[in-house]
């Protein structure tokens, strides 16, 4: 079966396993979901993640961070550009998420960058998802 949205894809999983409160989550492999979580990562807004498996069956684990005490690092996750709507923004008119509290991930032709790194290199690109 084919998925029309690996972005959203992994997004939900993300967003439900931290709903749960749980660690890990396990996701099917693509170049831009790692590039998703590279900039994740960069950002702090996971704890780590890992290739599993060899060949076709491969597959990201992804680690979750939480606070001292349990509580959530990602309390939002959305895609902001689907298939069916694409959102394109410029450099200097990429918006704020939350007054700079969260971010955007837009994809460049620098490659995924988070919404602070794309301004600081003065490139533009396709918003992806804000995470806060």
């Amino acid at each position: 079966m084919s998925m029309t949205d690996p972005i959203a894809d992994l997004l939900t999983r993300i967003r439900n396993i931290n709903s749960l409160g749980r660690k890990r989550v396990s996701v099917p492999y693509s170049r831009i979901k790692e590039e998703i979580l590279k900039t994740l990562l960069r950002e702090g807004y996971i704890d780590q993640y890992e290739m599993e498996g060899d060949g076709p069956q491969r597959a990201l684990r992804v680690t979750l961070k939480y606070g001292p005490e349990g509580e959530k690092v990602i309390t939002r996750i959305d895609r902001i550009s689907k298939p069916g709507c694409r959102v394109y923004s410029g450099a200097q008119q990429l918006p704020r998420v939350m007054q700079g509290l969260g971010i955007l991930i837009v994809s460049t032709p620098t490659g995924v960058l988070s919404d602070n790194e794309a301004r600081t290199k003065n490139v533009g690109g396709e918003i992806l998802a804000s995470v806060c």
